[in-house]
Parts: structure tokens; sequence; C-alpha cells
């Protein structure tokens, strides 16, 4: 069995405190597509500097907070990705101008009004960029032990960058996962 078969749209995949790589260390990467051909999925936890209303003005007012585009990854960063969490009720099929990832998750396509979108969603946010695997390459690392694979709550992909949403998602997998929540990141500090 590969080391990716657990991997699918709408999981994470968690960043273990000993990746070295600096587009990932301590990131949170919501999965939008897995296949034989790759994987496809952006960063949760790292938010720039680039208030959204700056490069696209009609979602500016309609994103979570902070209204600021994401970094999803290293690949392709003047691509703008969306993502949305429906309302309870709200299916992907019943809302245009999206495309289902898995249970309340969608894409959102950026040229849809977003005033029809928005009484449709409980949120959106947008990244600049993603995280991109090719065939084989996402097991690869999973087998390098760089990736731990875990479900995904909706509430993920809006999630404040206050909070250390890299510390949350391991806690909330119990024991001995969530002991690594407690990692220092840089062991010279511990």
């Amino acid at each position: 069995m590969p080391a990716d078969a657990e991997v699918e749209p709408g999981t994470l995949l968690v960043a273990a405190p000993t990746m070295v790589d600096p587009n990932f260390r301590r990131t949170v990467v919501f999965v939008i597509d897995h296949r034989d051909e790759g994987t496809l999925g952006v960063v949760l936890n790292r938010p720039s500097d680039v208030a959204v209303h700056d490069v696209l003005p009609n979602w500016g007012g309609h994103v979570a907070e902070p209204q600021a585009v994401f970094v999803g990854g290293p690949v392709e960063k003047k691509t703008a990705l969306c993502l949305a969490a429906l309302r309870t009720g709200e299916t992907a099929a019943s809302v245009p101008g999206v495309i289902a990832v898995r249970g309340p998750v969608a894409l959102v396509d950026l040229d849809t009004d977003p005033e029809v979108l928005v009484p449709k969603v409980r949120g959106v946010r947008v990244f600049a960029g993603y995280a991109g695997w090719n065939s084989g390459q996402l097991a690869g690392e999973i087998e390098r032990d760089d990736w731990l694979i875990v479900p995904a709550l909706p509430s993920d992909i809006l999630a404040s960058p206050s909070g250390d949403l890299w510390s949350q998602v391991l806690r909330r997998q119990g024991i001995p996962m969530a002991l690594l929540a407690t990692h220092p990141g840089d062991l010279q500090r511990n």
C-alpha cells in the first residue's frame, strides 16, 4: 500500500516537527485534490501582509478575518485559489460558483459574484499559490516522516492566524500524536 493511501481531498497534511523545508515548517496543508498524477493543497496557516481588497477588490470585504491573502504554497504564487466553508444545509451542488472538495468545503470560482455566494457560506479565504506534489513525491515525503495525515474540520480553512493552527490540529488527534504539539520547534530553545 503506498504511503499516501490515506491522503484524499479534505485531509490535512501536518508538517512533522522535524520538517526543515522553510516552505513547510510547522504548516498545515489542506488537500484539495489527490490522484495518481499528483496532489494539490494550500497552506492554511501562513497569512501575508497583502489585503485581499488590494488584489481582488470584489472579494475584499467578504473574506474571513484577517482579510489578508494567505500564502497557499511555493508554487504559482501569482495564482489565487479560494476556499469556502458552506453553511449548514448548503451543498456545493446547490451553490453556484463552487466545486465540492469534501463535505462543506468547496473551491470557489473567483469570477463568481461574491454577493450571490456570501449568504450561503460561513466564510471564504483566498490563497496565493499552492502546494503541489508530482506523482509519487508526496508518498516519498510521507515515508520519510515529513508529514502527518489527519482529518480536517471545515473550521480549519477559516482558522484565525492569531492561534497556532499547527498545535491545535495536533492536540485534537489524541495521544501520542497530541504530544507533538508541545514540540518547541527549535530544540536549542528547549
